[in-house]
């Protein structure tokens, strides 16, 4: 049985079509590799690529990757919404089929190896490569975002895994992951341009607050609606459904005379968690999987 890996890396433009394009380029006609998509955001300046492959062509693609990523996007000019550290910003694994959760954390350590022999870049570890509890939250490893880990990488607390303890001089760093199941990144758009509730809700549901433990959020403005959102980094589906996390935002906009508008979804997802939410919000009874004819086609 062959094996595949599930990669979610993020880079940090998402303004400039032509770096997009040459940076996402690096993943597109390899033998071994399929890239699904891919999602520029203008406003957070910052892309979301989902690919998938075997351990090997998909190891050597991200790389390329990333190589192109330190060599376009110069972080010292580089500015968005979206927390970042470097160029390259995160590349996190996640076993798919055929390899377990151990090997995709081999993989990613030797990605993060070749990365700072090959580019000399300062790699982070985190998730199930992270050396210390702190550093299995990405908001940890960000604090301060580029400009301030620029400042404080000296100390013992906020310097690297792997490379010295100074940032490239363009690339910033990279944070390397691995995990058994990738996060969902979910939008809850409010029919408001008041950021200051955004950010009240997103207070509410975020774990480091008090909310839902596997979910971080931030309240931010979609400049090309108008409104705001609860922008949210969802990482165990099965622990905090997004039927549940949606509720609660819900009731609390309610609350302060605000409406919910719409969901966005970045990315792929299992099509049992839609399955959980029409069950939820529909009380299906006993519905099972064998009742989706699609599913039927599989393997026919």
């Amino acid at each position: 049985m062959n094996a595949y890996v599930h990669a979610v890396p993020n880079f940090s433009e998402g303004r400039d079509d032509e770096i997009i394009k040459k940076i996402v380029g690096q993943l597109q006609g390899k033998e071994g590799v399929k890239l699904i998509d891919f999602y520029p955001d203008y406003d957070f300046n910052r892309t979301v690529i989902e690919v998938i492959g075997r351990p090997e062509p998909l190891k050597e693609a991200l790389l390329n990757m990333a190589g192109k990523s330190y060599e376009l996007i110069d972080m010292e000019k580089q500015s968005g919404r979206h927390p970042r550290i470097g160029a390259q910003d995160t590349i996190p694994l996640f076993p798919l089929k055929g390899i377990d959760l151990a090997e995709c954390k081999s993989m990613a350590e030797e990605i993060g190896h070749i990365l700072y022999e090959r580019f000399e870049v300062p790699i982070f570890f985190s998730g199930e490569n992270a050396r210390t509890d702190d550093r299995k939250n990405l908001s940890f490893i960000r604090k301060g975002q580029y400009e301030g880990l620029k400042k404080e990488i000296h100390k013992p607390e906020r310097s690297p895994d792997i490379g010295p303890a100074q940032m490239h001089p363009t690339a910033g760093a990279t944070i390397v992951s691995s995990a058994s199941t990738g996060l969902v990144a979910v939008n809850i758009i409010l029919d408001s341009n008041d950021l200051e509730i955004a950010k009240s809700l997103a207070l509410t549901v975020r774990g480091p607050s008090g909310g839902f433990s596997t979910i971080r959020a931030v309240g931010f403005e979609l400049e090309d609606l108008k409104k705001v959102a609860v922008s949210m980094n969802m990482f165990d589906l099965n622990a905090t459904p997004i039927h549940r996390v949606f509720n609660v935002i819900e009731m609390e906009a309610h609350r302060k005379g605000v409406q919910v508008i719409g969901t966005q979804i970045v990315g792929t997802l299992h099509n049992e968690v839609l399955i959980d939410a029409a069950a939820h919000h529909l009380r299906l009874v006993d519905f099972k999987q064998t009742q989706i004819i699609e599913n039927h086609m599989i393997n026919l």
